[in-house]
């Protein structure tokens, strides 16, 4: 049980960051000068001045909510006509594990993108979250120079961040130091410059995905190599050949270093692996794989979330040529961490195709791993999930007055396909007490619509955040 108290504490004194941005009404929230009418106030200013004092109460000495009064609060809005005849929620004790509300929570439901927790959790269990994705340009044949792809998709085309995650390496870091290793003699001779695309090899767009969802920017082409600034928008789809523009994009930070080169652009050139033992020129490398998983999930990310594990799934020594082979890889992982499995379909790991189901009992048991089970990496992931009102995919929700009191407290995966809404995450009480909580809806009607679903789903989440429920 104490094994949990780290994540708890995190949660609790993660309203401290939010603190800054509250009180002066960038976001709404329990410290906010413009308060929702009686909003329970979840911590005091002595205990965001001094967050030590309130970690005693993440642990046994905080109440939990009773089941009956949770039943009596939940049991209206599960029923809620704007989420349609189809609904499942759990919510448990983080602490305990303890399941305190289940409404249908063993049906197999659609779950969209909140499916990317149990991927994550695959990843985090087999994965060292410390290992960072390398980079390399090595020498090749005849004098080539060859782009090694290992998996990074967030790479700056100009200089790295080191404080960041996307663009945390950098193609003109790269440039430099393979012009420092080819020394004076290459500068002024035109060098092949070519890309060895065969870590994690796989299909570069599942074949259960919509193609409309690419063109629409809703998702890109799963590959081991990319820019950060390419990543698609909502209509600004990314780019078909991704590997071409980190080549080109190379060639024009080399020729800056006096290197000149010509990219060879030909996808089919890009199945040739560099020579074995081949001489190192130059590297960059990701940030940790803990941290580009957090910003898979606080993106919601669908290329990058199947890009890493397809290559947790090659790590584990699994089949992974296909994306119903990963998925089949993320749910023999969890079954052999302890998650029942029963009534789960999985086609890939990011939760985007059709004909996917899972209960939100799964779920459920799955975030648990990673507050007091074996996924302990999941830790972290979690704590970076977005927070309500604030960040990533729920920047814009929990605004309402019966929502607002989980504003900047709550965090959660959200899960949105036509027709279907998730949630997914943590949140504290009123009494302190950390909870869990899954929610799946995939019959939404056609005439309320998403928003009509995520009202309702946000205002459980505020029901489960301001209330002591005993």
């Amino acid at each position: 049980m104490r094994r949990a108290l780290p994540i708890l504490a995190a949660l609790l004194t993660g309203l401290v960051t939010y603190g800054a941005a509250d009180v002066v009404d960038v976001a709404p929230g329990v410290l906010t000068y413009d308060r929702p009418g009686d909003v329970a106030q979840i911590t005091s200013e002595a205990q965001v001045g001094a967050p030590p004092t309130v970690l005693p109460a993440a642990g046994e000495q905080a109440p939990r909510p009773t089941d009956d009064s949770l039943a009596r609060q939940l049991d209206p809005q599960v029923r809620d006509a704007w989420l349609g005849p189809s609904v499942g929620m759990v919510v448990r004790d983080a602490l305990t594990g303890d399941v305190l509300y289940d409404h249908r929570g063993d049906r197999p439901m659609t779950p969209a993108s909140t499916q990317k927790i149990l991927s994550a959790a695959a990843v985090a269990r087999t994965l060292d979250p410390a290992t960072r994705m390398q980079t390399q340009v090595v020498e090749g044949a005849k004098g080539e120079l060859v782009l090694v792809a290992s998996g990074d998709t967030l790479l700056a085309s100009g200089a790295g961040d080191p404080g960041a995650t996307e663009g945390h390496a950098g193609l003109r870091d790269l440039a430099r130091a393979v012009a420092e290793s080819l020394g004076p003699q290459a500068k002024g001779e035109k060098l092949p410059l070519r890309l060895d695309g065969t870590y994690a090899a796989g299909p570069r767009v599942p074949s259960t995905w919509d193609p409309a969802d690419l063109a629409a920017g809703y998702t890109q082409r799963v590959t081991m190599i990319g820019l950060a600034d390419e990543r698609p928008q909502v209509f600004e789809p990314s780019p078909r050949y991704p590997e071409r523009s980190v080549l080109k994009a190379l060639a024009a930070e080399l020729k800056k270093e006096g290197v000149a080169t010509t990219p060879e652009l030909d996808p089919d050139s890009w199945s040739e692996p560099a020579p074995d033992g081949a001489e190192v020129l130059g590297q960059v490398e990701s940030a940790p794989v803990s941290e580009v998983l957090a910003e898979a999930l606080r993106s919601s990310d669908n290329a990058l979330t199947e890009n890493l594990a397809r290559q947790a799934a090659q790590a584990d020594g699994a089949e992974a040529s296909t994306a119903r082979d990963v998925a089949d890889w993320v749910r023999a992982t969890l079954d052999e961490a302890g998650v029942d499995m029963s009534g789960v379909t999985m086609v890939d790991a990011s939760g985007l195709s059709s004909g996917q189901k899972i209960p939100a009992s799964v779920i459920s048991d799955t975030m648990q791993l990673g507050i007091t089970g074996s996924a302990r990496s999941l830790r972290t992931v979690l704590l970076e999930l977005p927070v309500a009102g604030v960040s990533g995919t729920l920047h814009d929700r929990f605004v309402a007055e019966d929502s607002r009191p989980a504003a900047g407290i709550a965090r959660a995966k959200t899960g949105t396909l036509t027709g279907i809404s998730s949630l997914a995450g943590t949140t504290v009480t009123s009494d302190g007490r950390v909870l869990t909580y899954t929610i799946l809806a995939d019959k939404v009607p056609d005439t309320t619509g998403t928003l009509g679903a995520r009202a309702v789903l946000d205002r459980m989440v505020g029901i489960l955040t301001s209330c002591g429920c005993r």
